[in-house]
Order: structure tokens, then C-alpha cells, then sequence
């Protein structure tokens, strides 16, 4: 186990952090060439969620600080973009259904993590919550792109569905498991 602050995978979830301002700014911009470029960004962060993670568990750097900021770099870009587009009217009014539901999940769970933590209960994340992750992920890219081509929107907006529908039935799992935990305090 590494402590290393530079070792390869945490240089990753930093560059996905610092991404996030920018892509942001590059979607909201109102340029078809700069919403492009937030695309290919957002690309290049999404994908270096999985890698940071994977390099860590095959080098050996898994590290504290790693896993406490992944989680953190994923809510803040999947946070950042959902408010971006309910700003730039990306997600209509129906569409802020899923989006809220992904926002109040994502501060729920973080806070039901901590809690669980000091009653020293460790909330490991579950399968189905990764793929929650990655229907975020792909349901955003989408929405990046509805403004370049609008034929897509019911796509991207049926994306957005299923990714709250994942993020709401994993918090209910997360509630679940801590529930005997909840209940006795």
C-alpha cells in the first residue's frame, strides 16, 4: 500500500478534479467547437475514473487519500455537469426528476458512508454501484452532446433515467444494509 501523493493513480483523480471546472466552462460556453472540446475532456476524465482505480490495485499504490478522493472526484464531476445543464437548459424540467434524485442520492450516501465510518462500519462500494457510476457517466456524455446533434436527446434523456433509476435503487441497498446500524442508535 502506497501513501505516495504522486504515485501515477492519484495524478489521475487529481487531473479528473481539475478537469471539472473546465469542462464545465467548455459545455456552457455556447460554442459548438469549445462543447466538443468539454466532450473529448469529459471523455478523457470518465475514462480515467476506471484507470485510476485499476493502476492502483495492480501497482500497488492503493492509498488512503486515493480512495477517499475518487469518490469525491465522481460526485463533483457527475454534480458540476447536472447543474450546468439544468443552467443551460440541457435537462428539461422532466429531466430534473432523475437529476435531482442523482444529486440527493450521491449527499445522502456520502453522509450515511461517514456515519457508518465513526461507528467504525466500513461501506464498501457494490458492483451495482459502479455501474451506477458508469450510467452517470455515459448518460452526461450524452447530454454533452444533445447540443451538436439534437436527434439524440431522447437517448441521452432515457440515459439520464436509467442512471437515476441505478442511483436511487443503490442508495435504497446502501439504507438497507445500514438500517440495523440506524435503527439502534
Amino acid at each position: 500500500m502506497s501513501s505516495n501523493l504522486t504515485s501515477l493513480p492519484n495524478l489521475l483523480t487529481y487531473g479528473r478534479i481539475v478537469a471539472i471546472p473546465v469542462v464545465v466552462y467548455l459545455a456552457i460556453s455556447g460554442f459548438p467547437e469549445l462543447r466538443w472540446a468539454a466532450f473529448i475532456l469529459y471523455v478523457a476524465a470518465a475514462v480515467s475514473d476506471f484507470f485510476d482505480g485499476y493502476l492502483a490495485r495492480k501497482w500497488n499504490q492503493s492509498s488512503a487519500l486515493g480512495r477517499m478522493l475518487d469518490p469525491i472526484a465522481d460526485k463533483l464531476l457527475i454534480g458540476a455537469l447536472i447543474i450546468a445543464f439544468a443552467w443551460d437548459g440541457t435537462i428539461g424540467p422532466w429531466d430534473l426528476i432523475p437529476a435531482i434524485a442523482i444529486m440527493l442520492r450521491e449527499i445522502f450516501v456520502s453522509g450515511l458512508r461517514e456515519f457508518m465510518g465513526d461507528k467504525g462500519i466500513v461501506v464498501h462500494v457494490t458492483k451495482l454501484a459502479k455501474w451506477k457510476t458508469t450510467a452517470q457517466l455515459v448518460a452526461l456524455g450524452a447530454l454533452l452532446l444533445v447540443p451538436l446533434f439534437p436527434a439524440i436527446a431522447i437517448i441521452a434523456q432515457i440515459l439520464l433515467w436509467v442512471a437515476g433509476i441505478l442511483t436511487v435503487w443503490t442508495g435504497w441497498d446502501y439504507f438497507r444494509g445500514a438500517w440495523p446500524t440506524l435503527k439502534g442508535n
